[in-house]
């Protein structure tokens, strides 16, 4: 069987004098582009879908847009692209066509939605039920081939049946989402996000809403403040927002009394600059990536008042399931922040060519690769 997919490609260059270089240290020159390609005999543990609906991420964008300051990619999540190409994309859902021959749990006909996450199940961390910390994981469209493609294939236990959502097209752009949004969930866990905290979400992409909507929603929080620079992006976050603020306003203004931040814009500035904002016992999550330095200068504040900031990365452990649930009972309208809808492999890779059109004119872009739905 054949798939059009679509697929990066980069000059290999490592930066002289790092041990350990990221993919932002490593990969030149990325090109974006569809293909044929014909797909391999299906292993038994995994699936072949036909995808309906992909969602672009901001690291998909990332894989195909360079710093201009060192021509490398912008992306610093684990990333390994191939001599042949990376097949891209992580978040989605589709119709299971076939299955591998040890594959129980999911049928043809079926319609499913996707972890992003390749963990082994052997290692300390998995063995603890750390699986977003998996010692040996592979992110799927950067480790391995991902969702964009006319046909896939995906290891089975990522799978997720969403059927309770399929009856209708708003359900299914949804059930595009969930990924995105369980790492949100993710982060409102690993922070304790608990009633009555006053929670501050810098970057109103994706999962900063997703992150506000379910501080708000979900996990009880008093207020809620989102801090964005884009207007179109400041609109869509006052719905799930007590107060949405510019950059400089927000620091200017903004709120001195602060019990979560959700770092989600990956400028790591933010955390420095709404540091002393802090209160005691407050928790501040990363989640945005960019390859940044953190850096604090009030380290006395954080010493005194017991303030804890963590790394924030996944969705494993049991988001998916929640958010599944949370959607089914309209509790969370996932694809309310969807932007802009694309047709085909053809009309995203011309989009990937314009990246900033992406991250400055939308929010959540996703692509239909479904012929009867465009």
């Amino acid at each position: 069987m054949e798939s059009r997919v679509v697929v990066v490609h980069a000059d290999v260059d490592p930066l002289k004098g790092i041990a350990n270089p990221g993919p932002h240290q490593i990969y030149k020159n990325p090109r974006v582009s569809v293909e044929n390609r014909e797909l391999r005999t299906l292993r038994s543990d995994d699936v072949r879908i036909k995808m309906t609906y992909a969602g672009v991420c901001g690291t998909d964008v990332h894989l195909v847009d360079t710093n201009p300051d060192t021509g490398y990619i912008r992306c610093s999540a684990p990333a390994k692209i191939p001599k042949e190409g990376r097949v891209i994309g992580h978040e989605g859902v589709g119709q299971v066509v076939e299955v591998g021959s040890q594959v129980k749990h999911v049928k043809p006909g079926d319609y499913v939605t996707f972890e992003s996450i390749i963990v082994c199940h052997y290692c300390d961390e998995c063995r603890r039920g750390d699986f977003n910390q998996c010692r040996n994981a592979l992110l799927l469209g950067l480790e391995e081939d991902g969702l964009f493609g006319t046909v896939v294939d995906v290891p089975s236990m990522l799978t997720h049946n969403v059927a309770a959502l399929m009856k209708n097209d708003k359900g299914l752009k949804a059930a595009a989402c969930v990924e995105p949004a369980g790492v949100a969930y993710v982060a409102c866990q690993n922070t304790h996000l608990g009633a009555g905290d006053v929670v501050v979400v810098f970057g109103a992409g994706p999962i900063g809403l997703f992150s506000a909507m379910l501080s708000k929603v979900v996990f009880g929080a008093s207020r809620v403040y989102v801090v964005e620079p884009l207007a179109f992006r400041r609109n869509l976050a006052q719905k799930w927002s007590d107060e949405v603020y510019d950059v400089d306003e927000f620091f200017d203004h903004g709120p001195s009394s602060i019990d979560v931040v959700m770092e989600a814009s990956g400028h790591m500035d933010n955390v420095r600059r709404v540091f002393r904002r802090l209160n005691a016992n407050a928790r501040v999550a990363l989640l945005g990536r960019s390859g940044e330095p953190l850096v604090l200068d009030a380290v006395d504040h954080m010493i005194t008042n017991a303030v804890s900031i963590i790394g924030s990365r996944g969705h494993l452990g049991g988001a998916f399931a929640n958010i599944l649930s949370l959607c089914q009972n309209a509790r969370i309208p996932l694809d309310d922040i969807v932007t802009k809808v694309l047709r085909g492999p053809g009309e995203l890779c011309e989009l990937l060519r314009s990246p900033e059109k992406i991250l400055e004119e939308n929010c959540k872009v996703l692509v239909s690769f479904d012929e009867s739905r465009t």
